[in-house]
């Protein structure tokens, strides 16, 4: 092993004495066919922090919330918190799990399979060794695949807005794997927006406030419409005009 790797090893661990817990978060909403799945892939993530697993069922219909008790029988080791509330939309699941959250480190996990726990690492280490508070994984910094051609032009132009409105170029603000230092809960659990709106909404006060976002590369295995995407092109609009509402008002 050559100096500068014993150099990277020695400060991951002297960080972890004071990171000590990171909270995954998992807005959930009917996905009774790849919650198991997806839970078993978060569990497994190789990272150097402890893991507080976070679900909100954000009241689905099927029987997701059924197959998540069954893995919380089947790894009573591990820990995982079960929330139940009423159907909201992603970004009041989200803000309940951040309200729930204990840990040093909160990242947002979607249900389904499209992003991949491995990518934790490489997501909050920027902010484990104190380079950052915010970390964003982008689909746009490795091989750009996305289910239809509607759903990455959407994504550039959102992106392309935001930069120009903001000052700061972001590659890729709707990314689910959105990481955060715990300094930043008051900001995520207090946000006006329930839906997606939520998301445009966080970014647009977290470059108002002045913090650095870090971007690094992620990922990512797009799912189709029938294969159960919910985000649609409203959402992108709803997007554009909620990052030119917050750009105008005070925060």
């Amino acid at each position: 092993m050559n100096q500068q790797n014993k150099e990277n090893i020695n400060k991951e661990k002297g960080e972890e004495k004071n990171m000590k817990t990171l909270s995954i978060v998992i807005p959930l909403y009917n996905e009774e066919k790849l919650i198991k799945d997806l839970l078993k892939k978060v569990v497994g993530a190789k990272i150097i922090l402890e893991k507080e697993i976070i679900v909100v069922n954000d009241g689905s219909t099927d029987r997701s919330e059924e197959r998540v008790k069954e893995f919380i029988k089947e790894h009573k080791k591990e820990n995982i918190i079960l929330i139940k509330k009423n159907n909201g939309g992603k970004g009041s699941a989200l803000k309940e799990g951040f309200k729930k959250a204990t840990g040093d480190i909160f990242i947002v996990q979607d249900a389904d399979l499209e992003y991949d726990p491995n990518d934790y690492k490489e997501v909050i280490l920027p902010i484990i060794n104190q380079e950052t508070k915010i970390v964003y994984g982008s689909r746009f910094r490795k091989k750009i695949v996305f289910a239809h051609i509607h759903f990455l032009v959407g994504n550039i132009v959102i992106n392309t807005i935001l930069s120009v409105l903001y000052g700061k170029i972001i590659t890729d603000s709707y990314t689910c794997y959105k990481a955060f230092h715990k300094d930043l809960k008051k900001l995520l659990t207090e946000a006006e927006g329930n839906k997606f709106d939520y998301e445009p909404e966080i970014t647009s006060k977290i470059l108002k406030k002045k913090y650095t976002i870090k971007e690094v590369p992620i990922n990512y295995l797009p799912r189709s419409k029938k294969e159960g995407k919910k985000i649609s092109y409203k959402d992108g609009i709803n997007a554009i005009k909620v990052l030119i509402e917050w750009k105008v008002k005070k925060y």
